[in-house]
């Protein structure tokens, strides 16, 4: 198979931007594949642009691609591809983990079937979402950490889902909550509905079950009327965790629960400022390689 694939560089609120772009094209190519991420993990601000073709890029579709740039868009570098099976391929070092009671693994390993362990099954294609990436790993086993501390939870709330696996790990420990997932990017509807059937969690609005939205932030009229929460957890990035200190504070009742997760260690002054301004209190912290996870809470009456 002749494959190939694009790079560019540039900081992340560009690539952003240019997802976004390709998202309003409404004669884009199909047969043109693009995805935008961080670098490296501690680079969180440093973006790529990936465009995969099933060809030879022309000119033509290097002009598509560079049109996504308003201004002076980033030098795009050609490379052909290996004939590889991706699927297989993409398997390839995401065994599973265990963080607290959670078993987290891909569809291509078993299950642990172990009594007081909760297995759950993410695809590989979902790799930030699965429990692999340290800050989804460092919030399982928070929520174990407060359930274990006797916290009781009635209203939940996953900001940022993804693939929905937090909410559902929140879900298992309270297993009659109301629970709200919200993710930015629309694809997230899908995904977190194939993800609940494979993972038998129930979709609907009653106590137990699960309702999706798509919401940037806390601005989503459902997310205010669900409101307020006794756990909301965030695992996005220390900037937006920073603005949506007093959003969250706002959506929480009095001694209510945070879990944020998306920040550097040495980002983590920053975002616990921000936190303490909006009247919310360190409970506990955890250190995950080089990403630091918090137990906040809300200051009472």
């Amino acid at each position: 198979m002749n494959s190939w694939k694009l790079i560019a560089l540039a900081p992340r609120g560009v690539i952003e931007a240019a997802l976004l772009a390709h998202e309003d094209a409404l004669d884009w190519d199909p047969d043109i594949v693009i995805s935008g991420s961080e670098i490296a993990e501690d680079r969180p601000e440093d973006w790529q642009l990936e465009a995969w073709l099933g060809r030879k890029p022309t000119n033509q579709d290097k002009a598509a691609l560079a049109a996504l740039f308003p201004g002076n868009p980033p030098r795009f570098k050609a490379e052909r591809l290996p004939n590889v099976d991706w699927l297989t391929h993409s398997q390839q070092g995401l065994e599973p983990i265990r963080a607290g009671r959670f078993h987290v693994h891909t569809p291509e390993h078993s299950p642990l079937a172990q009594a007081g362990v909760r297995d759950f099954v993410i695809p590989a294609s979902q790799a930030f979402g699965t429990g692999q990436h340290a800050t989804t790993a460092g919030c399982l086993a928070m929520l174990d950490e407060m359930k274990r501390e006797g916290v009781i939870v009635r209203n939940l709330a996953d900001i940022g889902t993804g693939t929905g696996l937090l909410a559902f790990a929140a879900l298992h420990l309270w297993p009659r909550a109301l629970a709200t997932a919200s993710d930015i990017d629309t694809v997230c509807m899908g995904v977190v509905a194939d993800n609940a059937a494979v993972n038998g969690i129930a979709l609907g609005s009653h106590p137990g079950q699960l309702t999706m939205l798509v919401a940037d932030g806390m601005t989503h009229p459902l997310l205010s009327a669900r409101g307020p929460y006794d756990l909301i957890v965030a695992n996005i990035l220390a900037g937006p965790l920073i603005d949506l200190a007093p959003d969250f504070a706002g959506a929480l009742v009095p001694g209510g629960h945070l879990v944020l997760a998306g920040l550097l260690e040495t980002q983590e002054a920053n975002v616990r400022r921000a936190c303490r301004r909006a009247g919310l209190r360190l409970a506990r912290r955890l250190v995950n390689g080089d990403w630091s996870i918090l137990w906040l809470r809300k200051r009472g009456r």
